[in-house]
């Protein structure tokens, strides 16, 4: 029982720091595909809550004044893209190409409201969570033979 208990810390702590770390601990580690989806969405919605709640604090305390929005072309582009994406845009990228901790920064930076972060982080990591892990037990063994003895 402990050493399952600490293969689970091992996937929740994996991806905390990195997400996709996860499902490939868990399947090394050869935990039960539930567990690994479950402990993988764990660990970065513990980032994630960490974050959003202290990071208004760390903005506040090391975050740089705000200055005039948008005065170039640029900066107007910027504007448009967060309309156009936003939270969701970030959310869904978090698991992929963001790290847990680099992701909710981002969200938590732009000032979206902590609800919305948390729900949206979560239905992010619910999703990611089952493909990559699903990719991972799937084809895993045929395409990283190597990794897994």
């Amino acid at each position: 029982m402990w050493e399952t208990l600490l293969k689970v810390v091992a996937v929740y702590l994996s991806s905390a720091v990195k997400f996709i770390l996860g499902p490939g601990v868990g399947l090394a580690e050869r935990l039960h595909f539930a567990t690994t989806v479950i402990a993988t969405i764990a660990g970065m919605m513990t980032t994630v809550v960490c974050i959003t709640y202290f990071g208004g604090w760390l903005r506040k305390r090391f975050g740089k004044k705000k200055t005039k929005l948008f005065r170039s072309a640029e900066e107007r582009r910027r504007r448009e893209r967060w309309k156009k994406y936003g939270l969701v845009g970030i959310a869904a990228l978090t698991p992929v190409i963001l790290t847990p901790i680099g992701g909710t920064l981002l969200a938590v930076s732009s000032g979206s409201p902590r609800q919305k972060i948390l729900l949206y982080m979560l239905v992010s990591a619910t999703g990611w969570a089952l493909i990559f892990t699903s990719v991972f037990y799937f084809f895993g063994e045929k395409v990283l033979p190597e990794f897994m003895r």
